[in-house]
């Protein structure tokens, strides 16, 4: 069942204890319901019994790592995920994005920073997010509604993750209008504090490939070297 509006519900994957029950209660007193497994299957478990609005995944598990824990997760649900690691190279945030992971946060977090990117990832999930349009938009046999939160080709419903989709809205939502990366997070997370190159590339990579767009010579999302992308489109009218 859904949560309340104003309220949020999250599986939170940690083998350290203290910490997870430290964070926890933090987010239990800003009105967060959190579910705790300290194991990664245990974890998968209990995602999928749970259904909840987000996934706190931290990376470094025993058994299984949170790389593939993400990907079993992925394959199953498009729940939000926010990886979480004490590692803050780009190239492990990118590992994270690659695998299917919605966000991104090092150890050690502000909480309050945290609970703000639990809270918009589970806005987004229930589409509360604020976006651009809520009309329909059609670019061939491209269908986008944003009421719904599906996206369909051909007929056929698109798997998209929620950052996915509101990525493909923003873009599609601006066609042909060139946009930058920093532009595309701030549509998308509503602030461009965290963006960096990679992680938009990540999320273009994964919606060409859902998009059936050929990366060598995409005709969908078109990159604009040294500056974004470009929804490229003659066919994209709002219904």
């Amino acid at each position: 069942m859904a949560p309340e509006r104003g309220t949020a519900s999250i599986v939170y994957i940690e083998d350290d204890e203290k910490l997870a029950r430290l964070t926890a209660r933090y987010l239990e007193s800003h009105d967060i319901r959190v579910t705790l497994a300290t194991e990664a299957r245990e974890g998968i478990a209990c995602v999928l019994r749970e259904r909840p609005d987000v996934v706190l995944l931290d990376l470094m598990l025993p058994e299984l790592d949170g790389f593939e824990v993400c990907q079993q997760l992925r394959a199953r649900v498009d729940t939000p995920i926010i990886m979480v690691t004490a590692r803050g190279e780009e190239a492990d945030r990118v590992m994270g994005l690659e695998g299917g992971a919605d966000d991104y946060i090092a150890k050690p977090f502000s909480a309050r920073e945290l609970l703000a990117r639990i809270r918009a990832q589970a806005r987004r999930a229930r589409g509360l997010a604020g976006l651009a349009s809520e009309r329909r938009l059609v670019a061939g046999s491209l269908t986008i509604d944003p009421a719904a939160r599906r996206a369909t080709l051909g007929g056929a419903e698109l798997s998209l993750t929620t950052y996915e989709f509101d990525l493909l809205h923003a873009l599609a939502g601006r066609a042909g209008c060139v946009l930058t990366r920093e532009q595309l997070v701030d549509l998308v997370r509503g602030s461009a504090d965290e963006a960096f190159d990679r992680s938009i590339d990540v999320h273009i990579s994964h919606l060409r490939k859902k998009l059936g767009d050929e990366p060598r010579s995409p005709r969908i999302i078109k990159t604009v070297r040294g500056i974004g992308y470009l929804f490229a489109t003659d066919a994209t009218s709002p219904t």
